[in-house]
């Protein structure tokens, strides 16, 4: 046998994504350079690999197998890789991250210089809803979650990253009367909701009970931009975080409605278990944040203080 390590790295592609074309796609190669590839890996084997049914390419058994010592392989020579950058004295190693789904909007800058500084560490970041973030850091999958608002339930370490503030936000068209509007406002309009279990609606319903508000109004929705673009559209109004909402107030296709108690107040914070053994990455990234978290903001987010 002669196959290359190219060759499994195309065949892992494709066991991957069970599709030639979508193979193609990721590994920024033409669709006949992958079937060749595929071919001249399969002509140095007697069983087949993969095979057609219908227009659907699907992995055999003998396939799946050969896949996962392909895994192995490709994992052995990534970790030489490291070798080699850890004896040139670079910083190398895996980065694991989850964030909660607004998140997005902030944990790229505090990212981008550390991996440049450190071109030998690979990141794993995981945005999605607040439950699934939790689970992760409670299954010990992560070295850092990023979220708004701590939780109670484990025993952790936090640093502080910035402000997140949350304000009642319409649509353009929305006329303001009022130089501020009192809470009980509220009950007249309809209500856009995040899912259960997301941080911004904690706070939101935290908000109302203070107030004992009985919001009957209300639209339910599973992510931040998907209630962003709802307010957009005029299907009702929202409490939402600032972080997100940056170019739809510069283009005043939103508009922040003055509510007397907004804006909520809550913290972003990087978060992880206190009994976990950093590794040297996330130690080295966590001294990173600490140095230069403040000319982060600085830098990136001046146009937060404006409100």
């Amino acid at each position: 046998m002669n196959y290359t390590l190219h060759q499994l790295q195309i065949f892992l592609k494709i066991t991957e994504t069970n599709s030639i074309t979508k193979a193609a796609e990721e590994l920024h190669l033409t669709q006949p350079a992958v079937s060749i590839q595929l071919k001249n890996f399969q002509d140095q084997f007697e069983i087949p690999l993969t095979e057609v049914v219908g227009r659907q390419l699907y992995v055999t058994d003998f396939g799946h197998e050969i896949a996962e010592i392909a895994h192995k392989i490709n994992n052995e020579v990534k970790e030489i890789q490291n070798k080699t950058l850890s004896f040139k004295g670079q910083l190398t190693g895996k980065l694991t991250l989850s964030v909660v789904s607004t998140g997005k909007y902030i944990i790229p800058y505090f990212l981008s210089d550390f991996l440049k500084l450190h071109q030998g560490v690979k990141l794993n970041l995981d945005v999605t809803n607040k439950s699934k973030v939790l689970k992760s850091l409670e299954k010990n999958e992560v070295d850092f979650s990023m979220v708004s608002i701590l939780p109670e339930k484990f025993s952790i370490h936090n640093e502080e990253l910035m402000d997140n503030k949350l304000f009642l936000i319409a649509n353009k068209d929305f006329k303001i009367t009022r130089k501020i509007y009192q809470p009980s406002f509220l009950n007249e309009l309809t209500i856009i909701y995040r899912e259960n279990g997301s941080g911004t609606r904690w706070k939101m319903e935290r908000f109302f009970e203070k107030h004992n508000l009985k919001i009957t109004n209300k639209l339910e929705l599973t992510s931040n931009e998907a209630v962003k673009q709802a307010v957009l559209a005029g299907l009702g109004v929202s409490i939402m975080p600032l972080i997100g909402l940056k170019n739809e107030l510069l283009n005043n296709e939103l508009q922040i409605i003055p509510l007397k108690g907004l804006p909520l107040k809550t913290n972003w914070n990087l978060i992880w278990h206190k009994q976990k053994s950093l590794s040297p990455v996330a130690k080295a990234y966590l001294n990173f944040i600490k140095e230069n978290k403040n000319q982060i903001i600085d830098t990136k987010f001046k146009w937060f203080e404006k409100y």
